[in-house]
């Protein structure tokens, strides 16, 4: 009696601080996510249906999403099989002329690769690697309509492309989208694509850090660029789900998620447990917020995580019409010229920030409009510095398909070039000057180097 006791008033303790916490009504309808510490059963799921309605079953991980009322929350948590439970975390960033190129590693170059050193402004590319037999997985917001206008065809890998919708709120389930990969509004996922292969630029071909990788477009955010933890978690387990299954042949594959949230969801942690374990290589984002820390699923510590870097001579004007595709970063880098953004995420306690890459101001195909016109923008954000780390990744792996994670993510620390605390004087736009400043909680092992990270690779 006393147990039961007890057991009652944690239960009750639990449910004042779920309801603290979600700030919501007991009787208001969620999605949650819930992890298991054993197999998915019919006994377990009966279990569970007394408390909601179980919705989506992820068996290769052991999780699956529910819709309850708030109320539901802590009683479930404390169900001898249920390993954590918690609400959807929110995670945040028509046929068309073929491009004839199919090859853009002879594209021009850009800033942000001269200061990755993939290329060498007016001597082409750095290294014989191109990301040729690397599979990238891009969990995003998709591509555009007129995709094809931007990218060779032969790069997207269009049969393993996905939509994964829906989660969170009253919702609950992940829903797949046939094609909705490719109708993308929000331009997003396109950018983040086009640092990885390199673009079309209206007829001129532009670099890209591994422009032989195929890219699997895995459309995870919704139009307006939002979504939810259960969505990735789909998309992270589909993508390690093909790898498993060999339809990939024996290509290595990595992940670049432009993405994410303040808090670590328990199903999306153990989908990227699930993807590691099996070979798969994830970089993310670190996050835009600055001192409030990082965003997850980057901080956690088995994903390789970027942070956001600039280059003093962004806009800084050296005559003859000088651009952002013809600046030449001076060799060898020199962390002087370089800088972290006022809006990339610092390390807080717990969290685990790897390297720094371009962030600031890198230009990308970007449609405001459904339109068939091309349309080109400057974006900064730590969504623009992953898919630099996760191209790097590529040429890695491409040179040793044997690299575990963390083999790779101490290959591009060891091999990065340090960046101490400091302030430059940074150029902007509008032809002012303004001091960027940071400390040691910002910059992980300092500026990536793709030719050091070759160099260091087995």
């Amino acid at each position: 009696m006393r147990h039961r006791l007890l057991s009652l008033l944690v239960i009750i303790s639990m449910l004042a601080l779920t309801f603290a916490t979600l700030g919501a009504a007991p009787n208001k309808t969620i999605g949650i996510n819930v992890l298991l510490n054993t197999d998915i059963s019919d006994v377990i799921l009966a279990d569970l249906g007394a408390h909601g309605r179980v919705r989506d079953l992820l068996p290769e991980i052991n999780a699956l999403t529910m819709l309850v009322q708030v109320s539901e929350l802590a009683v479930i948590r404390a169900l001898p099989f249920v390993a954590a439970a918690n609400p959807d975390a929110e995670r945040n960033a028509a046929p068309v002329d073929i491009v004839s190129a199919t090859d853009f590693s002879n594209g021009i170059s850009t800033w942000d690769l001269d200061a990755i050193n993939v290329t060498n402004f007016g001597a082409g590319r750095v290294s014989e690697f191109d990301g040729t037999g690397v599979y990238v997985a891009v969990l995003d917001t998709g591509l555009v309509d007129i995709w094809r206008a931007y990218f060779p065809q032969e790069r997207i890998a269009e049969e393993y492309a996905k939509s994964f919708s829906g989660g969170g709120g009253e919702v609950g389930n992940v829903s797949e989208q046939p094609n909705k990969w490719e109708h993308d509004q929000n331009s997003h996922g396109t950018h983040v694509t086009s640092t990885i292969l390199g673009y079309n630029l209206r007829g001129t071909p532009v670099n890209g850090v591994a422009p032989m990788a195929t890219v699997i477009p895995v459309k995870v955010l919704n139009q307006n660029g939002s979504g939810w933890s259960s969505a990735v978690a789909q998309g992270i387990t589909y993508v390690t789900d093909l790898k498993i299954s060999g339809v990939l042949g024996a290509s290595p594959v990595v992940i670049n998620m432009s993405l994410g949230g303040p808090e670590l969801d328990a199903v999306e942690k153990a989908a990227i447990d699930y993807a590691v374990a099996n070979g798969v290589i994830i970089v993310a984002s670190a996050g835009n917020r600055g001192e409030a820390g990082m965003g997850y699923p980057g901080a956690y510590e088995p994903v390789i995580s970027v942070a956001a870097s600039g280059w003093v001579g962004e806009w800084k004007p050296v005559g003859n019409r000088a651009w952002w595709n013809n600046r030449d970063v001076a060799d060898p880098t020199n962390s002087d010229d370089f800088y972290i953004t006022d809006f990339s995420s610092r390390q807080l306690s717990g969290q685990d920030l790897d390297v720094a890459a371009p962030g600031s101001w890198v230009v990308g195909p970007f449609k405001t409009n459904s339109g068939m016109s091309l349309s080109y923008f400057f974006l900064g954000g730590t969504s623009m510095s992953s898919p630099h780390v996760a191209g790097i990744v590529a040429l890695m792996v491409e040179k040793n398909a044997s690299l575990t994670a963390a083999t790779a993510e101490g290959i591009l620390e060891t091999s990065a070039i340090p960046l101490p605390a400091g302030c430059r004087d940074v150029l902007e736009p509008s032809g002012v000057l303004v001091a960027m400043c940071w400390e040691a909680d910002a910059t992980g092992a300092g500026l990536v180097a793709a030719d050091a990270a070759l160099a260091a690779t087995p």
